[in-house]
């Protein structure tokens, strides 16, 4: 096993089980191990990553994704935050913003890929029209 992922201690997930929805409620194939799954989305958010990068001791990457997005919307992230707040805790690490933006591939330039063609066309035009 890698030593340089993370995993939430076994007194960390016991504070926070009870902010995660029961096992009883899911749907469909039983559900993999909470404690493995938020401290894959731990390590992917604190690291700014893609979900497909998460190592994979965490399990696939589809399922951290699928569960931070429910529990996201279910609001369980903002009652263990407000939890915390409410402890006074001080945290080890403050991530104060974790957004990232996609470009596309020709941002970088900031060249049409048809800009010579099209130059090269007005240019023979005006050529023409000056004879």
């Amino acid at each position: 096993m890698r030593t340089d992922i993370f995993w939430l201690s076994e007194e960390q997930f016991a504070q926070l089980q009870e902010y995660l929805p029961p096992h009883s409620k899911s749907r469909g194939v039983k559900r993999k191990d909470d404690r493995r799954v938020l401290s894959g989305i731990i390590y992917c958010i604190k690291r700014g990553m893609v979900w497909t990068d998460v190592p994979r001791e965490y399990g696939p990457p589809k399922t951290l994704y699928n569960r931070f997005r429910r529990w996201s919307e279910k609001g369980i992230f903002q009652h263990i935050f407000a939890r915390m707040v409410a402890q006074g805790a001080v945290p080890e690490t403050l991530v104060i913003d974790a957004t990232h933006i996609k470009a596309h591939r020709v941002a970088a330039n900031g060249v049409k890929k048809n800009a010579t063609k099209t130059r090269t066309k007005t240019a023979a035009s005006g050529a023409r029209a000056a004879d």
